[in-house]
């Protein structure tokens, strides 16, 4: 008779979470045995019952249950699905990378998705190309009781030496959970080292889950404007009498954070005199340039430039935070940073102290597919998905007044310019497509047309955010490539409609 736990697991989804259904099982089951819900040799229901319970393909199920085996978390007992016997209780899953696949089900079945909308925001679609036997072996292998040690490592330092020009050993690697745990660590890192909050530029617009973990960690984020080529080194604070009565800031940056390869969103690339500028700013200021190097390896127009890292021959200035989460997705939390030689030891100490957040399962099997050239394989077929994703919206959008798709050199996002960004953001949403408005990106609400800049206390020795107009701020669309062709398609016939109207 069928175990009761069997069929009572409290197992469910969330269509409107914008995770993956497959990345929610996965999170969910890892939770519960974290938790001790669920207990070792305790059943999971089937497949094919699960599936049917929560309304969803068999496929899902299927290939999360996959990935919590290669992580150690599941095993099979004469048919049935249950607990592996030695699976120690971990972290709660809110405190792991999800590493999962997308579900096997995406490569025939994206064209009407399981939520009902079509979510076309950056990062949000899960990559359904990287569903491959391939991908799939890597984590078995991984997971198997002889994979051995881990070589992820040496895989990265041949990665940054062929494709970035960055010459390091795999002892100057720090794995991390992707950008954001690498930026944290360095924050960390150099705050204690200059004893107080640091002053950190950001790109405005940019990133903005970069500038939230600046704030987060305590530090003082600095807006500066960026034009087509990026930032503009040129509009760094100097700290200097600026002859109108004012200061620009009490005091330079500690560190500047910057996408010198691909700016993010509005796609400039910063050219070979900027990037000597900004060394040399960076130098004479003491200041730390923290590049995110985050999809160098999607360029599908020209080659693309050598990282920042590799003008910085005296290793002392450059960080270079890297992951691969434009090409594999969200749910792979895999990174990595190299940095400044007097960074590193104290780096790598703060990573041991805190622990990785890295499983080595998940260690080796990017590594494994590193090795047997897949990755590269893969990187190939994206950069090709991208490119004819971003011809499609070019297209369907081509003759609408007033509508303008900013040309790129690569990435896995498009950005729109047009008026009314608020109004098209909503009228898309009611429509069941979800689109992100090129003003999350700014430093402060494009509705209010207004930044942060930074401004002098009277009484103080610290700057303080100040609001000030800027007349410059753009509006528009940001659309990420992920979706598949059929779910773009559809999303753009929509969207045609709303700026249309």
């Amino acid at each position: 008779m069928r175990h009761a736990r069997a069929v009572d697991v409290p197992l469910s989804v969330d269509r409107s979470s914008g995770v993956s259904l497959g990345e929610q099982l996965v999170g969910q089951v890892r939770d519960l045995v974290a938790r001790g819900v669920l207990c070792a040799g305790d059943p999971l229901p089937s497949s094919r019952v699960l599936a049917e319970r929560l309304g969803i393909s068999r496929g899902t199920v299927v290939t999360a249950w996959d990935v919590l085996a290669g992580e150690g978390y599941l095993t099979a007992d004469r048919g049935a699905t249950r607990i592996a016997p030695d699976v120690r209780v971990v972290p709660a899953a809110s405190e792991l990378p999800i590493s999962t696949t997308p579900p096997r089900s995406t490569r025939t079945r994206r064209s009407v998705p399981d939520t009902g909308q079509i979510d076309l925001r950056p990062g949000k679609a899960v990559i359904a190309e990287l569903d491959t036997p391939a991908w799939r072996g890597a984590w078995r292998d991984a997971a198997s009781a002889d994979a051995g040690a881990v070589p992820l490592r040496q895989h990265l330092a041949d990665y940054l030496r062929l494709n970035r020009g960055v010459v390091r050993e795999p002892d100057d690697i720090v794995i991390t959970a992707g950008a954001r745990d690498g930026l944290q660590l360095v924050l960390r890192v150099l705050g204690a080292l200059r004893g107080r909050r640091l002053r950190v530029a950001v790109e405005d617009p940019g990133y903005s889950a970069l500038r939230r973990v600046v704030e987060a960690t305590g530090h003082i984020a600095i807006p500066i404007p960026v034009d087509e080529f990026g930032l503009n080194p040129g509009s760094l604070p100097t700290g200097e009498w600026a002859g109108t009565g004012t200061w620009d800031v009490v005091e330079t940056p500690d560190a500047v954070v910057v996408t010198p390869g691909h700016q993010y969103p509005l796609g400039g690339t910063m050219p070979v005199s900027r990037r000597l500028e900004l060394l040399r700013w960076a130098r004479g200021h003491r200041a730390v340039v923290i590049e995110d190097d985050y999809d160098s390896e999607l360029r599908y127009t020209g080659q693309p430039l050598p990282a920042l890292a590799a003008l910085d021959a005296d290793r002392d200035t450059v960080v270079t935070l890297g992951s691969f989460t434009k090409v594999l997705g969200n749910g792979v939390g895999v990174g990595h940073l190299v940095a400044p030689d007097d960074l590193l030891p104290r780096l790598h100490t703060l990573r041991t102290e805190l622990g990785s957040p890295v499983s080595a399962v998940a260690q080796r099997a990017i590594a494994r597919f590193m090795d047997s050239g897949h990755l590269q394989r893969h990187t190939a077929r994206m950069r090709r998905a991208y490119r004819r994703r971003r011809s499609l919206i070019a297209h369907a959008l081509a003759d609408l007044p007033g509508v303008a798709v900013v040309p790129m050199a690569g990435g896995s996002h498009a950005v729109i310019e047009m008026p009314r960004e608020a109004v098209a953001v909503a009228g898309a949403a009611q429509r069941g497509v979800l689109v992100s408005g090129l003003g999350e990106y700014w430093a402060a609400s494009a509705s209010r047309a207004e930044t942060r800049t930074m401004t002098p206390a009277r009484d103080t020795a610290e700057a303080v955010p100040a609001e000030q107009p800027r007349a410059d701020l753009r509006e528009g669309l940001v659309l990420g490539l992920t979706a598949s062709d059929a779910e773009l398609e559809k999303g753009l016939q929509v969207l045609r409609n709303v700026l249309g109207s």
